[in-house]
């Protein structure tokens, strides 16, 4: 797989995925421009050596249909602002009007194309769809981490019709450090996964099996664990077509001699609506009218104490309904936890960000990923569609 520093770039047309899929408000305006800011080693490099740049991106789920409430347009206008330079807004991604824009491009200049997604052809990967998207272009750098989980057409299709493809500077990085956590971590090595379903999370528990020292479980897919071991949890969701699978994760983890341990106590509430606490347990069954919406004090003092034995840590996912304030608790606790570690942390996953910002130690966190969905697919099967197609060219 080349790198970006493997191309010459100087006048070439070089067409950049990124990943600008970020929360706008309901005014249109951007709530977090991290992913932007993330670009941005790429997009300067390349325009120091002289490359003319087109950048494409998704942004939210427009299901093939023009929407401008998911319009990249404010996206322009942050990016300028970011780079000191004019990023010019193409009407399309495709078309007459976006070929004659990237054609008048001078070196040096920044061309972003609207919504990918305003297309089918690019979920389905259509080959005349990259062939469009390809249209004048010398040169393809993949800087989208975070998409490239997705066999998509600008991720994967466009590669076909260029002469030459590379990794940006944010995809090495992402792939550099999980890479050593699947294959050089250093011991003990903690796995903390959260967040509302297992069935995402099962092919990345059972890669970590052979792996971790201990897998740490919370959020509401703990609770599809706890069903199968026969506890009742209430109102708690719980994936019935799961329980099987939990139990076989479970006796595999024995097997393997891997730590696996769901919460000992729990924060119980009516509902998430609800906003209130009312009660913490460590008894079943839980109240029929209750549900789990928090990991409980003993279960944060337990996964705290091997947390700080950990040398490397992965996290994906809440553990609890971090959302709303009174169930927030654990999911920060162990953020601060893992940032007074010491170890190699590597957190994915938007609402787990949003808890170590929250908790007010980002910077003491080794490598915070764009990718959620991503990070989470590379710690399953240790490559993505985006990275083999690169690997291929």
């Amino acid at each position: 797989m080349l790198f970006v520093e493997d191309l010459d770039v100087k006048g070439k047309t070089v067409f950049v995925r990124v990943d600008f899929n970020v929360p706008l408000n309901d005014q249109g305006e951007i709530r977090n421009d991290t992913r932007i800011k993330a670009s941005l080693p790429t997009i300067n490099y390349l325009l120091a050596k002289g490359a003319k740049l087109v950048l494409a991106s998704h942004l939210g789920r427009p299901k093939g249909k023009f929407d401008p409430k998911m319009s990249l347009k404010p996206v322009a206008a942050r990016l300028g602002a970011l780079i000191g330079r004019e990023v010019i807004f193409a009407p399309d991604c495709v078309g007459d009007e976006v070929d004659k824009l990237k054609a008048g491009l001078e070196d040096g200049q920044v061309l972003l194309l609207e919504n990918l997604r305003f297309h089918e052809g690019e979920t389905k990967n259509d080959p005349q769809f990259s062939k469009r998207l390809a249209a004048g272009i010398d040169l393809f750098v993949n800087d989208a981490f975070g998409s490239s989980h997705r066999a998509h057409a600008s991720v994967v299709g466009i590669i076909d019709f260029v002469s030459k493809s590379a990794a940006g500077y944010l995809m090495k990085l992402e792939v550099e450090y999980l890479r050593k956590a699947i294959h050089s971590p250093a011991k003990p090595y903690v796995a903390i996964l959260g967040g509302a379903k297992s069935e995402d999370k099962i092919p990345v528990i059972e890669n970590l099996l052979n792996k971790a020292d201990a897998i740490l479980i919370g959020g509401a897919m703990a609770y599809t664990f706890l069903k199968a071991q026969g506890h009742e949890v209430g109102r708690s969701p719980v994936e019935a077509d799961k329980l099987e699978i939990a139990l076989s994760i479970l006796a595999k983890a024995k097997d393997k001699n891997v730590d696996f341990l769901l919460p000992i106590d729990h924060v119980l509430a009516v509902s998430i609506e609800s906003g209130a606490v009312a009660k913490i347990t460590d008894a079943y069954p839980f109240p029929e009218e209750m549900m789990g919406v928090d990991i409980g004090p003993r279960t944060i003092a337990r996964y705290t104490e091997i947390i700080a034995q950990a040398k490397t840590i992965v996290w994906n996912g809440p553990l609890g309904v971090f959302e709303t304030p009174a169930f927030a608790q654990g999911t920060v606790k162990i953020a601060q936890a893992v940032a007074a570690s010491g170890a190699i942390s590597i957190i994915g996953g938007g609402d787990s960000i949003a808890a170590v910002a929250k908790a007010g130690v980002s910077d003491k966190i080794t490598h915070i990923s764009t990718g959620g969905g991503a990070s989470l697919e590379y710690l399953a099967y240790e490559t993505l569609p985006g990275i083999e197609a690169l690997a291929k060219k």
